[in-house]
C-alpha cells in the first residue's frame, strides 16, 4: 500500500477502536471523544491499562506491534476484571474485539490501580519472554543486527565463519518493509523451513495479492554517514528469486518483498556516479585504478603445474595463507586453484613442487552471457567489463537502444516504471523519451574474491533501498572446527592488522562481576 493508503487503514482502525472502547474510557473516567482521536487514544488507552505512555509507540512499530497489540488487548480486559484464562484466550483469537463485549454487554468496573505482577509463574515467564523478544527486535532492526559470513568472497577481509554486528544506523535504518513476519528471523523459520513472512511469491500475483497490499512502503531513519568507496556493506541481493540461496536451480521463481530477499556482505567498489571499468580483474573509477584498504586483499584464481600430483591442504593454509579449494581439473596434472591473493602468489611460486602457475583470467571481448547486463551486444566477463555509469539520484542519463539494457532493470524492477520499446523509441510508462532521471542513489558490490563471488558483475546496480547496514564488529570466528581467537572482539575497518579487544573485555567483565558482587554484599550489609 501507498502511504496515502496506510494513513486511510490507520483512520480507519481508529474508528473501529473508538467504536469498541468508548464506554470503557468513561469508565476510566475520560471522555468518550478521546476514543476516537489517533494516537492520542493509544496514549490514553496506556493510562487505562496502568502501562506508560511509551507503549504507544511500540504499537507503531512493524513486527513489533504484532506482539504488542495482543498484548494490549489481554491488558484491556485485566483493567476491567476479565482476569482467567477463558478471558485471555478471548481477547487474543478475537483479535481485540472482545472489547465490543467489554464495552457494550458487561457493567464490569476499572480497576485504577491493578497490579501489574502476574499472578502466577508461568505468567511471569512469559511476560518475561514477550518482553525480551520486543527489545531484541527493535535492537535488531533498528541498531545492530547479527550477521554471520557464509562465504568466501571478501575472504582475507572477513572470513567464512566469521559472526559480525551490522549497523544499522551509520546509512540509516530501513523501516521493515514487510508488516506481518516473525521476529529477529530473516526469510525463513528456521527448524521448520517455511516462510516466515506473509506474501505471495509468484510472479503473475505479486502485485494484485491482498496479503501483498501490507506490505509497506519504503521508508528509512536518516544516518549519519554516505556509503563511501571500498566500504563493506550488508545489503539485499537485488535479483534474488530463489527460494534457498544454495539452490540455484529452483523449481520458480520466488519473488520476494525488498527487506526479505538473500542478505549479502560485499565491497562497495563503486558509489553513484561513478564511471566503472574492470580491466585484467582491476577495477578503475573513473579512469584511475581502485586501491583498496590494507587489510583488503584481492584474490584471483590460477592454474599450477606442481612436479607431483599431490599439495597438502594444512600446508597451503598455514604456510601460505591459501584457504579456498582446489583441485585437479584434466588430465595433464593441471591444478585448479579458486582463489590466491597476490601476497600469497609472492611466496608459493617458491614452492619445490611448483613447476608454472598462470593466471586464469579472460581476454577483453570474449563474452560471458552469464555477466550484466545478459545483452549479445556486450562482450563483457569478470576480468573485463565496462565502462558504465552507475546510476546517481537527482542526475539524468541519456538513454538509446544501445545503452537501455544497462539501465532497464533499474528504471522498471527498482523504480517501478513501465519500459518498452517501440521500433527505435523507448517508451516509460507509455511516453516516448531518451533520457532518465533517477530517484534514488545505486552501488556496485564486489567481492576481493574476483573468480568466487557472485556480485555486481552478475545482476548489476544495488539501489539505496536495498542496503541493510555496515559491518563493524566481529564478535566472534570459527573455521568450522575451532574458534580463531584472534579474531574475537575486532573491528572490521580500520588500518594495519586488526586487534584482538577480547581479553580487556574479559577484564571489564570479571571487573563487573566482583564490583556487583561487592555491592550487593555492601547493600546486605547496610
Amino acid at each position: 500500500m501507498t502511504l496515502m493508503q496506510w494513513f486511510i487503514f490507520i483512520l480507519i482502525i481508529q474508528v473501529i477502536h473508538g467504536l469498541g472502547t468508548w464506554k470503557l474510557y468513561i469508565k476510566a473516567g475520560r471522555q468518550a471523544w478521546k476514543a476516537f482521536v489517533p494516537v492520542y487514544n493509544a496514549i490514553g488507552l496506556m493510562h487505562i491499562i496502568n502501562r506508560p505512555w511509551w507503549w504507544t509507540i511500540l504499537l507503531f512499530l512493524p513486527i513489533v506491534n504484532l506482539i504488542m497489540f495482543p498484548v494490549v488487548w489481554v491488558e484491556t480486559a485485566r483493567s476491567f476484571g476479565k482476569n482467567s484464562r477463558t478471558d485471555t484466550l478471548l481477547a487474543v483469537i478475537t483479535l481485540g474485539f472482545y472489547n465490543y463485549y467489554l464495552n457494550y454487554a458487561t457493567n464490569e468496573e476499572h480497576i485504577k490501580d491493578r497490579s501489574l505482577k502476574p499472578t502466577t509463574d508461568v505468567g511471569d515467564w512469559v511476560s518475561s519472554i514477550l518482553f525480551a523478544i520486543v527489545a531484541a527486535t527493535i535492537v535488531h532492526t533498528y541498531f545492530i543486527q547479527p550477521f554471520t559470513i557464509p562465504s568466501s568472497s571478501l575472504e582475507k577481509s572477513l572470513l567464512v565463519g566469521d559472526f559480525l554486528f551490522v549497523s544499522k544506523f551509520h546509512y540509516g535504518a530501513r523501516i521493515p518493509m514487510t508488516t506481518v513476519g516473525a521476529p529477529m528471523v530473516h526469510d525463513t523459520i528456521p527448524g521448520l523451513n517455511k516462510k516466515s513472512y506473509l506474501f505471495d511469491d509468484h510472479y503473475e500475483d505479486r502485485k494484485t495479492s491482498l496479503v501483498n497490499k501490507l506490505q509497506l512502503p519504503y521508508l528509512r531513519i536518516p544516518g549519519f554517514e554516505d556509503i563511501e568507496r571500498n566500504d563493506i556493506v550488508v545489503f539485499n541481493q537485488p535479483a534474488d528469486t530463489l527460494l534457498d540461496m544454495n539452490n540455484f536451480h529452483p523449481d520458480r521463481n520466488y519473488y520476494k518483498p525488498i527487506d526479505k530477499k538473500t542478505n549479502l556482505v560485499k565491497r562497495c567498489v563503486g558509489i553513484a556516479g561513478d564511471t566503472l571499468e574492470i580491466r585484467d580483474g582491476y577495477v578503475f573509477i573513473n579512469g584511475v585504478q581502485n586501491v583498496l584498504p590494507d587489510r583488503a586483499h584481492l584474490q584471483f584464481s590460477y592454474l599450477v603445474q606442481p612436479k607431483s600430483t599431490q599439495f597438502n591442504p594444512k600446508v597451503l593454509k598455514d604456510r601460505y595463507d591459501i584457504t579456498d579449494g582446489f583441485g585437479i581439473m584434466n588430465n595433464q596434472n593441471t591444478y585448479y586453484f579458486s582463489a590466491i591473493s597476490d601476497e600469497a602468489l609472492a611466496k608459493f611460486k617458491d614452492n619445490p613442487n611448483v613447476v608454472s602457475i598462470t593466471p586464469n583470467k579472460k581476454p577483453k571481448g570474449e563474452r560471458d552471457a552469464s555477466i550484466f547486463p545478459h545483452d549479445p551486444n556486450y562482450n563483457w566477463n569478470v576480468d573485463n567489463f565496462g565502462p558504465i555509469v552507475i546510476p546517481e539520484q537527482g542526475k539524468s542519463i541519456a538513454l538509446n537502444i544501445e545503452n537501455l539494457p544497462l539501465y532497464k532493470r533499474a528504471i522498471s524492477e527498482y523504480e517501478g516504471n513501465n519500459v518498452s520499446v517501440k521500433g527505435n523509441q523507448i517508451l516509460i510508462n507509455g511516453e516516448a523519451t531518451t533520457s532518465y532521471t533517477f530517484k534514488q542513489n545505486y552501488y556496485w558490490m564486489m567481492g576481493d574474491n574476483r573468480h568466487n563471488s557472485i556480485d555486481s558483475r552478475f545482476w548489476g546496480f544495488v539501489p539505496f533501498d536495498h542496503v541493510v547496514g555496515k559491518p563493524v564488529f566481529i564478535w566472534m570466528s570459527w573455521d568450522g572446527k575451532s574458534p580463531r581467537w584472534d579474531r574475537f572482539f575486532t573491528t572490521v575497518s580500520g588500518k594495519g592488522k586488526a586487534t584482538s579487544f577480547l581479553i580487556p573485555f574479559l577484564i571489564l567483565l570479571a571487573g563487573y562481576y566482583v564490583f556487583s558482587k561487592w555491592r550487593a554484599r555492601k547493600k546486605a550489609n547496610a
